[in-house]
């Protein structure tokens, strides 16, 4: 006869082997996409210069190619689209990194998700300049 019961060590859970290691990549990932996300986001101060205006800059001129008269507003475009993808890679970074028990994901809430929650920040800050609680500096006066 076959011996069906399973050893003691056969019904512990493979923790070492394979669950761990997926985990602590999954936090490295989740940090890495936190890190870059914030440096794309509106919510660092600095990033304009260094990273998102060259990225607006390269979606302008890549555009420009096909339309010349497409530049500036491809670098618009470009620019909230560097700002709207820091967002989404933050929330993807904090999910990873602060989520306790692995669960399934669903891509499609999530971007869903984060394109609403920075469509939201972006109509805040509009609305802040509009009622004048925020003060923009005014480059282009001729005064």
């Amino acid at each position: 006869m076959l011996n069906l019961k399973k050893t003691d060590e056969e019904q512990l859970p493979q923790v070492g082997t394979d669950y761990l290691p997926r985990k602590v990549l999954q936090k490295i990932r989740g940090g890495f996409f936190l890190v870059i996300g914030y440096l794309l986001s509106p919510l660092c101060w600095w990033n304009d210069l260094v990273f998102n205006l060259p990225i607006a800059y390269f979606f302008g001129y890549i555009c420009s190619l096909l339309v010349p008269k497409l530049f500036m507003p491809c670098a618009i475009i470009g620019y909230w689209l560097s700002n709207i993808i820091g967002i989404i890679l933050m929330q993807a970074g904090a999910i990873d990194v602060f989520q306790k028990q692995p669960q399934e994901r669903n891509l499609k809430k999530e971007l869903l998700t984060g394109l609403v929650s920075s469509t939201a920040y972006t109509l805040l800050i509009i609305l802040l300049i509009q009622f004048k609680i925020l003060d923009t500096p005014n480059f282009f006066s001729n005064s």
